[in-house]
């Protein structure tokens, strides 16, 4: 995705407030709230909109969706949490049709906005609506399935058993806490199969104020598991990761493993190391409600997306074939639910 350009002084001063707009697409703004109209707008969390990961790939599945309605898209990237309302609230006022909201932390704002302007639908991903709100719909996804899937052929990979997940956020946030645990148990599923003794994947959570947004504190982290002789590191959360599987790329004979979308072409850099990515199918679940709205099916409540495995790409000839079958009728297995992952 193209980064955005600041193009005027008056986009340069309303960053400054706490936020930053997106450019404007082909379609006219000025038909939101009109009969002809259908717009979307996003709101990001504070990973930032060209996250390679989470909130790009919301982004990415609204604005196709959008597109393919004939409707405007625009987005606005949070500098800061106490900006969420302000920055829903600028599209509300525009009566945009629909506000996606991105991320877990933003579920109480988009909950309170959603009894605000009952004329508008929203769409939170990676959230659970508790509420009775019919124009909220929370979309989530089983992490743990896809974390255990990853996890699993990281069991079947690792040389050294020492497997570790550096997680970009902490763990009290829950699709952080699953795609990170269900790593772990997949890794132990694999050991068991292989009646290997394996120590428990380390796991490392980031708590510090730049959640998502640390590459930094990624590298540095994936550094000392690599200096410390483990060779499979799940790297889960944004930019915050992206940094973890740029240092484990440098090392040869590691693998990497990349989170919620396919990250071989979104973190080009990480391609040495990059067996596969824990996938959320973030664009496709956005594309599926906003389509809701337009064809006036949308029902609120809680819409469930799907998961899986990203492809092997350039590193499939250092997957054993044996493992990928195996790794094959795994998957099945844990989607349909006949594996459990243990992961509550």
């Amino acid at each position: 995705m193209k980064k955005k350009i600041i193009a005027s002084v008056a986009a340069i001063a309303i960053a400054s407030l706490g936020f930053s707009v997106a450019p404007a697409s082909a379609a006219d703004e000025s038909s939101c709230g009109t009969a002809a109209g259908f717009c979307v707008g996003l709101v990001t969390d504070v990973g930032k909109v060209d996250d390679k990961s989470f909130n790009q790939s919301a982004w990415q599945g609204a604005k196709t969706a959008a597109a393919a309605l004939n409707g405007f898209s625009k987005y606005i990237e949070t500098q800061d949490p106490k900006d969420y309302a302000s920055n829903i609230d600028l599209f509300a006022s525009k009566k945009y049709n629909v506000i996606v909201t991105v991320g877990f932390l933003m579920a109480d704002a988009t909950a309170i906005a959603a009894a605000k302007y009952p004329d508008i639908k929203f769409i939170g991903v990676d959230q659970y609506n508790a509420s009775p709100a019919t124009n909220y719909t929370g979309l989530g996804f089983p992490e743990d399935k896809a974390g255990f899937i990853v996890g699993y052929l990281g069991g079947y990979l690792t040389k050294s058993g020492k497997t570790a997940a550096i997680a970009g956020g902490p763990s009290s946030i829950p699709p952080v806490r699953k795609f990170i645990e269900g790593f772990r148990n997949g890794v132990a599923y694999a050991a068991k199969e292989q009646k290997k003794k394996y120590p428990k994947s380390s796991t490392v959570y980031y708590t510090g104020a730049n959640a998502f947004n640390d590459p930094a504190w990624g590298a540095s982290t994936a550094a000392q598991y690599l200096t410390q002789g483990y060779d499979v590191i799940f790297a889960a959360g944004g930019k915050t990761g992206n940094g973890a599987l740029a240092r484990i790329a440098k090392k040869k004979g590691a693998f990497c493993i990349g989170v919620d979308t396919d990250q071989w072409a979104t973190v080009p850099e990480a391609q040495p190391c990059l067996v596969t990515s824990s996938m959320k199918n973030i664009p496709q679940g956005v594309q599926v409600l906003i389509k809701q709205v337009k064809s006036g099916t949308f029902a609120g409540g809680n819409f469930l997306g799907s998961v899986g495995a990203a492809p092997y790409h350039a590193l499939a000839k250092k997957v054993p074939a044996k493992v990928k079958a195996k790794v094959k009728a795994l998957t099945a297995k844990v989607l349909a639910g006949t594996v459990a992952t243990g992961v509550k």
